[in-house]
């Protein structure tokens, strides 16, 4: 991965941290300790780890504090700025407000164990909160600088959210941007960027015209679509097309 990354000449990656990925949180110290010398010897940015916690979900908080606060213990081993965190309602067991507040309560709890750590987490738009509105019911609630937003610019889109909606609710969280490309709203196949219908170049004009400078993070998720082709040919153009993004919106 970090062949490829420098090869086609990424910046940073965000590791997807799922137990059968080679870095998680099951990881010795050792281990820890070799895979953050290997990013700092290749140049490239951990820029964050793309955890599984999901803090809305009904149950009890201690299971999914424990998750996150592992997850947050190993951002802090590797030197990963920001930790990734699905909602994950559940609209047959809880009422929008009891996700809300379930979420809240979890993400304030872990917010100071963040805070001593150096690590931000990131509530994603996904799943059952997949709009800035959503994800804002809940921020709003948890107020504390170590919880932000990362802006999954698909989901937003399904939701019904134009770019400017979107960044105007998350820009005070932002974390950073997770871009991505897709057929439609019924075929979300992934695709090389700038072959689907996602308004990637409006968010990027939006970004830019206020000043915004975090990252943009390329999710290719072949993992869930075997029919997708390979990532490793669509670097290069992927990389060219977000530059050219970001060339016109300057």
């Amino acid at each position: 991965m970090l062949r490829l990354a420098t090869t086609h000449g990424y910046h940073g990656v965000e590791l997807r941290t799922h137990p059968e990925e080679p870095v998680h949180p099951g990881l010795d110290a050792a281990r820890r300790a070799e895979v953050a010398a290997e990013f700092k010897g290749s140049g490239v940015e951990l820029l964050g780890l793309a955890g599984y916690t999901r803090v809305a979900a009904p149950g009890d908080d201690e299971p999914v504090l424990a998750e996150l606060r592992a997850l947050l213990d190993l951002a802090r081993d590797l030197g990963a700025p920001y930790v990734r965190v699905f909602p994950g309602g559940d609209p047959d067991a809880q009422s929008p407000d009891e996700a809300d507040a379930t979420a809240a309560r979890r993400l304030g709890t872990a917010a100071e164990y963040a805070n001593d750590l150096g690590v931000r987490i990131l509530l994603e738009t996904h799943d059952s909160h997949r709009t800035a509105a959503d994800a804002m019911r809940v921020l709003g609630l948890v107020g504390h600088r170590q919880v932000g937003a990362l802006w999954d610019v698909m989901h937003t889109w399904l939701g019904g959210e134009q770019p400017s909606e979107s960044y105007a609710a998350l820009s005070p969280h932002l974390g950073y941007v997770q871009v991505k490309d897709i057929a439609s709203a019924d075929d979300t196949t992934p695709l090389p960027l700038g072959e689907g219908v996602l308004p990637l170049a409006e968010c990027v004009e939006i970004l830019s015209r206020h000043g915004w400078d975090g990252w943009l993070c390329w999710e290719y998720e072949k993992r869930w679509y075997e029919q997708a082709p390979p990532l490793p040919d669509l670097l290069g153009p992927g990389r060219e097309h977000l530059s050219r993004l970001l060339n016109e919106s300057a």
